[in-house]
């Protein structure tokens, strides 16, 4: 009796728990297709899809998710490169006080956003105005690279060291050069922690509000859009691309699973 009770108890919470984290969710759906007049923070009762039928149809919405993507795929291109020699040098190489570089590359996922913000716009006003720069979207993507780099090579040093240290003395006995080795042997090892890291710092690029409200300037992302739009009510068209890309990042995830499970022995 008491097992059951606790069964039941457990999945009265489960489900608690799923309708908290899918609220937010719903209504973003919902009101993708909200019929209002002057402001999108009420439902009218009268539902329309006029706004999927032009979702750049709010002035200035496709331009900051426009500028979102290029920022995004900058940084984490930027990111993920210097990252993954990051990691692999703390991972493989013999760096003289690695504990304390492991200890600044930390430093930026523990210290607060407004922090961070607060420290970069004073950099970059200090450095950038001094040589008729000015903040902007180059200021955006440094900031990115700044907070992604930090994920990267947490992440791809784990992948680092669960390989086989073997695999790349047996690619040396066989006469293969440190290159060699590199692109055939150690980098096909890591590349999946790569990947998942790329993935990581695209997500946090594309989501950041704090620090790109500080370095942005005049350009506006599609985060920094909706966080300045939601006083007068989101737009509507907002609500469709961010439907739009919650469905590819669930198809993202879905075939990630399902190839995942081909591959392995398990599924073979």
């Amino acid at each position: 009796m008491r097992r059951r009770l606790g069964d039941q108890v457990v999945v009265l919470v489960s489900v608690l728990v799923l309708v908290y984290l899918l609220l937010p969710v719903a209504y973003v759906v919902v009101f993708s297709v909200n019929g209002y007049t002057k402001s999108n923070i009420a439902w009218s009762g009268r539902p329309t899809l006029d706004h999927w039928r032009d979702p750049c149809g709010a002035p200035g919405v496709c331009a900051a998710l426009g500028t979102s993507l290029q920022v995004g795929l900058v940084s984490t291109a930027i990111a993920t490169v210097l990252g993954t020699m990051m990691a692999l040098a703390l991972a493989r190489g013999t760096v003289r006080g690695r504990r304390v570089v492991e200890a600044l590359v930390l430093l930026p996922m523990a210290t607060p956003e407004v922090v961070l913000g607060a420290s970069l716009l004073t950099i970059f006003v200090q450095g950038f105005t001094r040589v008729g720069l000015e903040l902007g979207w180059w200021t955006v993507v440094l900031s990115h690279v700044m907070f992604c780099l930090s994920f990267v090579v947490v992440t791809v040093r784990a992948r680092v060291q669960s390989l086989d240290p073997r695999l790349e003395e047996a690619a040396a006995d066989l006469y293969a050069g440190p290159a060699a080795t590199f692109w055939q042997v150690t980098l096909p090892g890591v590349l999946p922690g790569v990947v998942a890291a790329a993935l990581l710092s695209f997500a946090l690029s594309i989501d950041d509000v704090i620090i790109t409200t500080f370095v942005s300037g005049e350009v506006a992302t599609f985060p920094t859009y909706v966080y300045t739009a939601y006083l007068r009510g989101i737009p509507a068209e907002a609500n469709v691309i961010g439907v739009i890309m919650l469905a590819v990042a669930v198809s993202c995830a879905v075939a990630a699973r399902l190839l995942a499970g081909r591959t392995s022995p398990a599924g073979r």
